[in-house]
């Protein structure tokens, strides 16, 4: 396997702008057209390695058997869930019931926040240790392998009497000039709750239990939609658009538009993950992976950086009620088989990853000693 080096030549790269605090502050506009790129966003070779000439051969699954009073064909999907989340926790589901114009409305409106003057995005920007809000590179929490893309995130709790709290976050934040945005990404989120309950049923199905336990354990929880901005980079080669890493949530709801760089970790390869207009991307994290007890896997993953073309994204990350103990039932633990993780709530293991680890593919494994240890700030 070949590994990319950097290699920065004679040319300088762009001044970066830093704020008040010293941060970078990342101007997709100026840094598309840069001929060389900051050494900030410069990566190891080791995180670098090429991928491998292959796809990954995740499951697609058809979820309109859900609908269906057919068991034979429910228990094929589920087997096929089964061994790719024993494998790598990665599959793709069709037949979702999602609208592909709400899907498409989605994506327009993840231009409308991008293409926000820099001064109204810096006036969004995510405060420290919290998850909603504009980031520009993640270079408010880091200095070093920033990752070449823009996100803006907000939460988006399951049970809402409102019914409008992307709604009212949006007008919160930037007026009623991006009223529609918040419309769409309301509905959108809607959409999404309902299609990762559908896919709990066929994970709770695969694992031999009730088939509305997960849909009963996440029912009070509150998921995070982030949108995904990845500018074209004259040196792709040289960055990432997102490092290597396992999700710390529960489940995460994927759409990757048609330009690609989804890439996942199996067998000391990087394979890359097909986008599919009409499919949505599913992987288990870390979360999940101690509801199992360890059984289904969170694994490794990346995106590549286009070199000529944008990449978005819109993703979903499900996850428990922030008090919520989370634990394996006991019919994933047999009387021989002793527990992997000890009791721990989404609020503990989201501190650890906001303000004292750096999300890679130990995650969990830096998590557990931190969190036995009593939660030391030193860590």
């Amino acid at each position: 396997m070949e590994s990319a080096t950097p290699t920065l030549g004679h040319a300088q790269p762009p001044k970066v702008l830093k704020d008040e605090n010293g941060a970078l502050i990342f101007d997709s506009t100026m840094m598309r057209n840069a001929s060389e790129i900051p050494k900030e966003f410069l990566w190891p070779s080791n995180d670098l390695i090429i991928t491998a000439d292959e796809e990954l051969n995740e499951p697609l699954v058809d979820l309109a058997v859900l609908k269906s009073e057919d068991h034979e064909a429910i228990a094929h999907a589920a087997q096929l869930v089964r061994e790719a989340c024993v494998k790598h926790g990665f599959f793709q589901v069709t037949n979702h019931g999602v609208d592909q114009e709400l899907i498409d409305a989605a994506y327009q409106e993840v231009d409308t926040i991008f293409g926000l003057p820099l001064e109204r995005k810096l006036a969004a920007r995510r405060q420290p240790g919290a998850v909603s809000g504009y980031s520009g590179a993640h270079a408010d929490r880091y200095s070093s392998k920033l990752p070449w893309k823009e996100c803006f995130s907000f939460k988006y709790a399951h049970i809402d009497p409102s019914h409008s709290q992307i709604l009212h976050y949006f007008i919160s934040l930037f007026g009623q000039d991006l009223r529609s945005s918040g419309i769409v990404y309301q509905k959108y989120c809607d959409a999404m709750k309902e299609l990762s309950f559908a896919i709990m049923e066929l994970l709770a199905i695969s694992l031999g239990l009730d088939r509305l336990y997960f849909k009963t354990f996440f029912e009070d929880g509150e998921s995070i939609m982030r949108c995904n901005s990845y500018p074209p980079c004259n040196n792709s080669s040289l960055t990432l658009g997102t490092g290597p890493h396992s999700d710390p949530t529960s489940l995460t709801v994927l759409h990757q538009d048609q330009v690609g760089g989804l890439e996942v970790y199996l067998d000391n390869k990087w394979f890359a993950v097909r986008p599919r207009l009409d499919a949505f991307v599913i992987n288990i994290g870390d979360t999940f992976m101690a509801l199992s007890n360890g059984k289904y896997k969170s694994c490794l993953h990346r995106a590549l950086v286009n070199r000529e073309v944008e990449r978005k994204s819109l993703v979903y990350f499900v996850n428990p009620k922030e008090d919520k103990t989370v634990k394996p039932t006991k019919k994933l633990c047999s009387s021989d088989e002793e527990r992997k993780y000890p009791d721990f709530t989404w609020s503990d293991l989201y501190e650890f990853t906001q303000k004292h680890y750096r999300a890679d593919v130990s995650t969990l494994q830096g998590f557990i000693p931190w969190f036995i240890a009593g939660k030391p700030s030193n860590y």
